[in-house]
């Protein structure tokens, strides 16, 4: 059961972060769109079946395969490679409404994702303590895969 809200703060979600990566816009806009598409995971390294339109009204989801899944949100702007912005209910499947929103600029030889997650509506106190957390280790394996990324190109050359 959800408790009654007793304040505006009962109601609302707010998170920033900001990530610091060491490859260009570019491989790090694309990295973002893997992590957050196919190769999305669990917290444990499982597969999370993730897909991600990238194009204004895309749709962001958990395909679980034969037309079922769940809604997270469409693609309200995107600008590569410097904004993602979601909106939708992302993985809370109750009255909310969340905005998502990733802009990346050139940053000390690299790149730095100015991240911010906010939401309204009857939020979970359990998803109120793991979204921080959540949102940190897809920030890590895009900052990893993006890095790896550049090492590959790197190394090619």
């Amino acid at each position: 059961m959800i408790p009654t809200a007793q304040s505006i703060e009962d109601l609302t979600l707010n998170v920033t972060q900001e990530i610091h990566v060491r490859a260009s816009l570019e491989a790090t806009f694309a990295a973002l769109l893997d992590q957050l598409g196919p190769h999305n995971e669990v917290a444990d390294g499982s597969p999370m079946p993730m897909k991600i339109e990238p194009w204004p009204g895309g749709r962001w989801y958990r395909d679980l395969g034969d037309g079922n899944g769940h809604f997270w949100g469409h693609v309200q702007a995107i600008k590569r490679p410097t904004l993602l912005e979601i909106s939708g209910p992302l993985f809370m499947s109750y009255p909310v409404a969340s905005n998502v929103q990733y802009r990346l600029t050139e940053a000390d030889g690299g790149t730095l994702i100015k991240f911010r997650h906010s939401a309204l509506g009857l939020i979970q106190e359990d998803h109120r303590k793991g979204v921080s957390t959540g949102w940190s280790r897809i920030h890590e394996r895009v900052r990893n895969r993006a890095e790896a990324s550049r090492s590959q190109q790197a190394a090619s050359s």
